[in-house]
């Protein structure tokens, strides 16, 4: 069955036509995103969140570590739960200590050692809370593994949908700002 030639024009046409104006959607949509984030609320809003991890992540060390610390000898699990949360809980609380100067100042730190810090401390505390479960029971490990990967998938398409939902109800405006002069009255 042959296929016109015109018509196939026709289609590439229409696709590269497709392509194009779905591109240009996904810009405009990421550029409402880059420009939201730089909105002082949206910072507010990121280091309150991050306060909520820090002291979450804080608790549970302690709560899983305590109970090794009189221990004689440690399992491989145990091993890898104290070891992670020994580095994860100084750079934790020195986090949290960072982020009552970003709420002072009513903006997040652009440091490169303070976005490092960050990932790395959240990392390993992930990893000492996975294995401190895994020492309780490897299926519990596994289970506080995977239910993670799901919560954060969950969070993270959640926040997008409302910060997608919120830039298209009002952009804001293109200094990066929320629109408002900063004051109170």
């Amino acid at each position: 069955m042959a296929v016109d030639p015109e018509r196939r024009s026709e289609q590439r046409r229409e696709a590269k036509e497709q392509a194009r104006r779905t591109s240009e959607r996904a810009q405009r949509q990421a550029e409402r995103l880059r420009q939201a984030s730089r909105a002082p609320d949206q910072q507010q809003e990121w280091v309150r969140q991050n306060n909520l991890i820090y002291g979450g992540l804080i608790a549970v060390g302690l709560v899983l570590v305590q109970p090794f610390l009189t221990a004689s000898s440690l399992n491989r699990s145990a091993t890898v739960c104290v070891l992670a949360f020994s580095v994860a809980i100084p750079l934790l609380a020195a986090l949290v200590l960072v982020s009552r100067q970003e709420d002072f100042r009513r903006r997040t730190s652009d440091s490169r050692l303070v976005r490092l810090s960050r990932a790395v401390a959240q990392l390993l505390g992930f990893v000492g809370v996975v294995a401190g479960f895994w020492h309780i029971r490897w299926y519990a490990g596994v289970a506080v593994l995977a239910s993670g990967v799901v919560a954060m998938m969950v969070h993270s398409a959640g926040h997008f949908r409302l910060e997608v939902a919120a830039a298209e109800e009002s952009p804001p405006s293109p200094d990066g700002t929320d629109g408002t002069d900063g004051t109170d009255g």
